[in-house]
């Protein structure tokens, strides 16, 4: 590939459309080989992905199968509606601000960690929402766990600001978990750990006080999309630091946030709350804010990839 990519959003000249891509005999029997009798439903199912989001006309073709290949391997669909895993842009540019690369970060939803929950057999329930204003009644005084008494009416808890974040489970042996975060801590927790976020400046944003010319400045998940962002990091703490992890959760917790080049092979983040095998450090992106390990001088930039399907 060539080292200058164009700046300019659309196809880069030196790739046919992702569908031809797709329909080459080489590529057609990967994914036969890697898919076998789902090939056809995989194939057309991230055409259509990739079709829906013209961002991704930017990125090296092999990087988008590699990461399509991963969410097929955990058995996850990968339509930016349902939101169990998304295939983001992920733009690498020189100190002089030539795009160098384009490849597809494979990040997952909070809603793909709950359908591989749910997969294992472990969980009656699990789930994570946003706490709304009069709704967290402060501790119980014996077993110090949080209370809550939920609004409701929905049409008058949708006017309500939201306080908090709230995720739980509960086992099939009766194991219950919940955790809860106020606004304020996971404002904090994205201002550390999301190097392209800067909470001082989130009230500015959403409330439309940011100049057009600066908004690329802004591209952190985290300002297009706090809540869901704020989804993710919570119900990833949860399951990684008390739920029960298959096989196959392993490997999505492991995986999350890998960055694919043109030839299939990750960058991997790690994560500060993750499970002993990250060894405890931390990065930035989703649990924290991801950030992937990338040549020396060069600076990494993500696209919105909410936009595209309006995950919920």
């Amino acid at each position: 590939m060539q080292n200058n990519i164009s700046n300019q959003r659309g196809l880069a000249p030196s790739q046919p459309k992702f569908s031809v891509f797709m329909s080459q005999d080489n590529i057609k029997n990967l994914v036969q080989q890697s898919v076998g009798k789902n090939a056809q439903r995989f194939t057309a199912a991230i055409i259509s992905a990739v079709s829906t989001t013209p961002a991704l006309k930017e990125c090296t073709q092999g990087s988008i199968l590699s990461g399509a290949l991963l969410g097929e391997a955990l058995g996850l669909h990968p339509s930016p509606q349902l939101g169990q895993y998304y295939l983001v842009p992920f733009k690498k540019k020189d100190k002089q601000g030539n795009v160098v690369e384009v490849n597809a970060q494979f990040v997952l939803g909070a809603k793909g960690y709950k359908q591989l929950a749910m997969r294992s057999g472990e969980y009656l329930d699990i789930d994570v929402l946003e706490i709304k204003e009069g709704e967290y009644k402060g501790r119980d005084r014996k077993s110090g766990k949080q209370l809550f008494e939920f609004i409701e009416n929905d049409e008058e808890r949708e006017t309500k600001p939201t306080i908090g974040y709230m995720a739980y489970f509960e086992l099939l042996n009766g194991f219950r978990k919940v955790i809860y975060w106020t606004k304020g801590k996971m404002l904090k927790h994205a201002d550390t750990y999301a190097q392209a976020f800067d909470a001082s400046k989130y009230e500015d944003f959403i409330n439309g006080r940011i100049p057009k010319g600066e908004l690329w400045k802004y591209s952190s998940f985290w300002y297009k999309n706090f809540d869901e962002m704020a989804f993710k990091t919570l119900i990833r703490h949860l399951l990684s630091q008390w739920g029960i992890l298959s096989i196959e959760m392993q490997e999505a917790l492991a995986k999350d946030e890998a960055i694919f080049n043109d030839s299939g092979e990750a960058s991997f983040v790690e994560y500060d709350d993750a499970p002993s095998m990250y060894d405890g450090q931390a990065s930035d992106t989703t649990v924290t804010d991801a950030t992937t390990v990338i040549p020396e001088g060069a600076e990494e930039e993500q696209f919105d990839f909410f936009s595209a399907g309006g995950a919920q």
